[in-house]
């Protein structure tokens, strides 16, 4: 069956959100400040790009949906700003290849999730990637030597995290999700600042914060909720996939940080099995 217009448009608004996803090893690597600092002063820069986006967009009305989220809007909301606390943290943790390798098996745990909350079957094929996908990252985690433990399981609970609001947004569609995600931002940063360092930071840490925030965050977070809103689940899934492979990359290629081999053999399993999921899309 030939893919809608509406859902081209998806895939390729959760294909770019990937590549603003993919510089959060960037930032992480090159702001010095405490991992508290850095999740409060990128919150807030996130913010405050998604409100311009809801402006833009929405007008004055965007903004009271801040407030009317409902139940399953509050619970995106919440589970969003814990995932992405857990993800910077682990980031700090961890290697960026291990962490985002682990964030590779997001389709698995979609597709299990999926079907528990909506009884939706994945495709085979979707089905078939998922289990490549999988066995990438297996390959990385039992192989590669270059993690930590204590970041490995905060990547995980990312994941998990992610998971759940991709499920809760194709199975509730009412969310207002720009407003969703400008809840998460906020809730991070209100539990993150007790814990952060007093006074602004210097002006080049507050640039890179600023684009911490601004790409990272909110170009990256925007694209993503109205992306997964259009196509299914397990599509979003495979395509945040991506990251496993683009995110090592960017590190590499500015700091010298090599990858292992049996990670980057991982990394292009995951990457070999978004790419065929995609291309069998478009052949239908």
């Amino acid at each position: 069956m030939a893919l809608t217009r509406d859902h081209k448009l998806g895939l390729m608004l959760v294909f770019t959100s990937t590549l603003a996803w993919s510089t959060a090893g960037l930032f992480t690597r090159a702001i010095s400040q405490d991992i508290f600092t850095v999740l409060v002063w990128r919150g807030l820069f996130g913010t405050a790009g998604l409100l311009g986006v809801i402006i833009w967009r929405d007008g004055a009305q965007g903004l009271r949906r801040l407030v009317w989220l409902g139940s399953a809007g509050w619970a995106y909301a919440l589970i969003s700003g814990l995932g992405m606390v857990c993800y910077i943290m682990a980031l700090r943790m961890t290697s960026v290849a291990h962490v985002v390798i682990i964030y590779a098996t997001v389709p698995f745990m979609t597709a299990g999730l999926a079907w528990a909350m909506m009884r939706q079957r994945p495709s085979r094929d979707a089905v078939v990637a998922c289990a490549i996908a999988f066995a990438g990252a297996v390959v990385m985690v039992g192989l590669g030597g270059d993690g930590n433990l204590s970041g490995d399981i905060l990547a995980l609970l990312m994941t998990l995290s992610m998971a759940l609001m991709m499920v809760i947004a194709r199975k509730h569609p009412e969310i207002p999700t720009l407003p969703a995600g400008t809840a998460s931002s906020i809730l991070g940063v209100l539990i993150c600042l007790p814990f952060a360092a007093p006074g602004v930071p210097s002006g080049d840490q507050l640039l890179l914060l600023a684009g911490f925030g601004l790409v990272n965050s909110s170009l990256g977070f925007a694209l993503f909720l109205l992306g997964s809103a259009k196509i299914p689940p397990i599509e979003t899934a495979l395509l945040g996939a991506m990251e496993a492979s683009l995110a090592p990359l960017w590190v590499w290629m500015v700091f010298a940080e090599t990858p292992t081999l049996p990670t980057l053999i991982g990394a292009a399993i995951v990457l070999f099995a978004v790419l065929w999921h995609i291309l069998r899309q478009y052949r239908r």
